[in-house]
């Protein structure tokens, strides 16, 4: 299989996802090996590619919190808020999932995940293919997390269809994940986002 390069754009990435492919994707933290998150078979391609043990579930890159209404129920207020002050960003939130969500997402859990990323192509991508991205990291699992295409490619050239050059990962580490499901909120990882951060931006306390 040849991976096309894109540069800057989405051009074909929309199409290979709603076809059930991989595509290779720019956000802000590090690029992220993406496919249609509503399909299972496209989402097994992931672990598969990556070599991901299937106990480790996957986020979902969505454009806004219209379109996590879609796929996560029990929406505690404060996610709006925390959506509101840093998306599109480097915050990762566990919400409870709908059942439009695979279980081979959630790794047969029911939380899932969601992050609006913060980079126009990847978003562009989101909004044309019509569906929320499964994204993990662009590596193989247990290496080193991919901030460029070169990086990329050194992965996964020639495993899949398409990668996407959105140039240099501004931010360059991973997001920091918040688990909203239950109070107190807790940080599950941390990230490109501060806890002090959080607190003084949204006023919202996490453990």
């Amino acid at each position: 299989m040849e991976t096309v390069i894109i540069r800057n754009e989405s051009g074909i990435a929309p199409e290979i996802i709603k076809n059930g492919g991989l595509v290779a994707v720019p956000t802000e933290t590090v690029y992220g090996l993406a496919a249609s998150g509503l399909n299972s078979d496209a989402v097994s391609k992931i672990y598969e590619v990556k070599n991901r043990p299937e106990v480790k579930p996957i986020s979902l890159l969505v454009s806004g919190m219209e379109a996590v209404e879609k796929f996560c129920k029990d929406i505690p207020k404060e996610a709006y808020t925390m959506a509101e002050k840093f998306w599109p960003g480097p915050l990762t939130m566990i919400l409870w999932r709908k059942p439009t969500v695979p279980y081979i997402v959630t790794s047969g859990g029911e939380t899932v995940g969601v992050r609006c990323p913060d980079h126009e192509v990847t978003l562009d991508i989101i909004r044309k293919a019509g569906v929320p991205l499964a994204a993990p990291s662009a590596n193989l699992s247990g290496c080193p997390s991919p901030k460029n295409i070169e990086q990329v490619l050194k992965y996964f050239d020639g495993k899949i269809e398409c990668a996407v050059d959105g140039g240099e990962c501004s931010v360059g580490i991973e997001s920091t994940i918040v688990d909203m499901t239950r109070k107190p909120f807790k940080i599950l990882r941390m990230g490109g986002l501060s806890r002090e951060t959080i607190f003084e931006e949204a006023g919202i306390e996490t453990v």
